[in-house]
């Protein structure tokens, strides 16, 4: 069997950067997929993609495909065969559904087979209908044209290359059909560049001016900007994000250094760094030391032909922002953090829930709360209440203050940042200065987290009220739908407790929150339940990014405790233990209580009573001497090890004990002694959930 290289491009225009990359990797396994499923075996596949196109070449493709073979199992000879030994009408169906006759069948082992053959067709047969894998692509915008209302793509397709070696496969879709041609560079190269074998699409590209491999593409970008930062003496930023994005923006990359006037150095580093890096996507330079310097790295999509003009483009758009900047920062020089924290006042947070002023004092109240409730965990453990809670109040009063900056209207990605900026240049105490900016965080669920007291007390208020407030009005996230990131701010939530190992029982903890500053004549209990199982489900994909099994999830998430930390504690307890020898019995032994739940009377745990004298059998007297002096502590680990302990008394128990007797007394000591195992058992975890097959 030869190998073959099959070239598979497709044409479009120009896609959003940031989704390059992931639509290269989905039409690479699509097209795997696609292989596989049509058993055409092959050595590799390698992925292109520029803005213009992605692509995949694979490489030591099989001229053919695999043989199919299978063994088909029938009925059994009873039912195939008459009392004659001919073949009934079962055993006819069968072999015809197999596209095959009764001679070939044969008997095994009292049942009737037949071998299925199918020969494979030859791979140029096959390859056409991998244009499917083209319109099967999923996208996170689409759109249509205007030539084309009636098919979706990412964007409008212009070209297909499909090449088997030097052989064009056709195929055609939306009335274009695929040949050898591609595009190069859409200024410096040609409109229609002809790839005469598959092997030589990267370098005829390249000769046109268009790096098709994104990662060798990168590794230029990365490669000229330290040949400038070592010809300038000077550090060029380390921004991996931006770097992507530039290589997704560039097919042929080529890096340069601008400067502008070391006036505007004089702006805070945060506008330069937003003006240079968000708005401009250019890397900023800095010295030796880390102190900013008034140049630039960018890169143009070209070669250096004409370099000089792009550079003082690039220069005359930069300062146009940084003189905005500059007035902006000025102005807001002129009036008080308290002047514009005054007029949150009047800025609408939501038309239904009230304005940014509003919530920042129930913002406040929480902030308060919380404190009062974990004064003494290690995160505060360094401040005193006389010296913690101003701090906690000043911050409530101002820290969205920003929002109403000039600054912070032109450019939105410096809120939290640009106050932290202006409320220590204003002289507001350090802790304050960094909570303003470290409420926002994380600013998405895998970044990072706030690292100050202050600052992570107030990001866990501040999403806490976002959420209830928009459960309060219904606005709860359903299917894809979240509009107000409600699952993104929970998930901030859920980080920051867990990471700082903060108590809160989603239960007590969060009704008294409601009590205290949402009164309402509304259900509480009902907005409770609501906010709290909206927590578990966030809690459970946290949970899976640590990378606990399914069953050992549910089983923490239906425990009967409601705090983060003893979930993720039970979670790590359960999965510590599962490969223990006696795993299985233990949780056997649990579950055999919990079963029983469903006939228990329902029991207050500070008030069963387990009486000595109704004690019938030795097994029930050991189990009730170990649970009578049962110790536990707050610790999942603590009470997995003391309740494993009780696993054979259990067994004998339920071995020597009929637990539902006639005898009413007797009946009702022996479900409270089991609840006494029970209840403790259900805080750790519900372990009906775990599987121990």
């Amino acid at each position: 069997m030869s190998k073959q290289q099959y070239l598979l491009e497709v044409g479009l225009e120009e896609m959003p950067a940031k989704y390059v990359r992931q639509i290269s990797q989905q039409f690479q396994d699509r097209v795997a997929n696609f292989l596989t499923e049509e058993r055409l075996t092959y050595d590799a596949i390698k992925a292109f993609a520029t803005p213009r196109r992605f692509a995949v070449l694979v490489d030591g493709l099989a001229d053919k495909q695999a043989d199919f073979v299978e063994t088909a199992k029938g009925p059994s000879e009873k039912i195939a065969k008459d009392d004659q030994g001919e073949w009934t009408k079962a055993a006819q169906g069968f072999a015809r559904g197999k596209g095959l006759s009764t001679d070939d069948l044969y008997v095994e082992d009292g049942y009737i087979y037949a071998e299925i053959k199918e020969e494979g067709k030859p791979s140029r047969e096959i390859l056409p209908q991998i244009s499917q894998c083209i319109t099967q692509m999923t996208f996170p915008v689409s759109m249509y044209w205007s030539t084309h209302r009636n098919f979706k793509y990412i964007r409008p397709i212009h070209w297909f290359l499909s090449l088997l070696d030097d052989e064009v496969l056709p195929f055609e879709i939306l009335g274009i059909q695929a040949d050898r041609y591609t595009r190069g560079h859409r200024f410096l190269g040609h409109d229609q560049l002809t790839i005469d074998k598959a092997s030589n699409y990267e370098k005829l590209l390249e000769r046109d001016f268009v790096i098709a491999d994104q990662d060798k593409r990168k590794e230029v970008i990365v490669q000229q900007i330290k040949d400038l930062a070592q010809a300038e003496d000077v550090q060029v930023s380390q921004d991996e994000a931006l770097l992507e994005e530039v290589t997704q923006i560039v097919e042929y990359p080529t890096a340069f250094i601008g400067s502008f006037d070391d006036k505007y150095l004089a702006l805070p580093d945060p506008v330069l760094i937003t003006s240079m890096a968000e708005h401009q996507r250019y890397f900023y330079v800095s010295d030796q030391e880390g102190n900013l310097l008034p140049k630039f790295v960018a890169v143009r999509n070209g070669n250096e032909e004409g370099l000089e003009n792009v550079r003082h483009g690039n220069e005359k758009v930069l300062v146009a922002r940084l003189e905005d900047g500059l007035f902006f920062v000025e102005e807001d020089k002129q009036e008080s953090i308290d002047d514009f924290a005054k007029r949150l006042s009047h800025v609408t947070f939501h038309a239904e829930i009230g304005t940014m002023k509003e919530k920042m004092d129930r913002v406040s109240q929480i902030a308060k709360l919380l404190y009062s409730h974990w004064t003494m965990e290690n995160l505060f453990a360094d401040y005193l209440s006389t010296d913690f809670e101003p701090l906690i109040e000043r911050t409530g009063a101002i820290y969205k203050f920003d929002l109403e900056t000039n600054i912070v209207n032109e450019f939105s990605e410096l809120q939290g940042i640009m106050g932290e900026y202006y409320a220590r240049e204003a002289g507001e105490a350090e802790e304050v200065a960094v909570a303003i900016r470290e409420h926002y965080m994380p600013i998405a669920s895998d970044a990072a987290l706030g690292q100050s007291a202050l600052g992570i007390l107030f990001a866990i208020a501040d999403k806490l009220d976002t959420i209830i407030s928009f459960f309060k009005i219904d606005r709860i996230p359903s299917g894809s739908n979240d509009p107000f990131a409600l699952r993104r701010q929970m998930i901030g939530i859920v980080r920051l407790m867990a990471t700082e190992e903060l108590p809160f029982d989603w239960d007590k903890d969060l009704k008294a929150i409601l009590e205290a500053i949402y009164p309402s004549d509304d259900d509480q209990v009902a907005l409770a339940e609501a906010v709290y199982t909206f927590m578990l489900e966030r809690l459970k994909n946290v949970l899976e990014q640590e990378g606990y099994a399914r069953d050992i999830i549910q089983a923490v998430l239906g425990s009967a405790s409601h705090g983060i930390n003893q979930k993720r504690a039970a979670a790590k307890t359960l999965a510590g233990h599962h490969e223990d020898e006696d795993f299985k019995t233990v949780i056997e032994s649990w579950n055999r209580i919990l079963n029983l739940k469903d006939k228990m009377k329902e029991f207050d745990i500070d008030q069963v009573t387990v009486s000595a004298d109704l004690l019938e059998s030795e097994s029930e007297e050991a189990l009730y001497q170990a649970v009578d002096s049962l110790y536990l502590v707050d610790t999942p680990a603590d009470y997995y090890q003391a309740l494993a302990e009780l696993a054979p008394l259990i067994e004998q128990f339920f071995e020597d004990n009929m637990v539902f007797t006639d005898d009413e007394a007797v009946r009702n000591n022996r479900l409270a002694l089991l609840e006494k195992i029970g209840q403790p058992v259900k805080v750790l975890a519900n372990t009906k959930e775990l599987l121990i097959k």
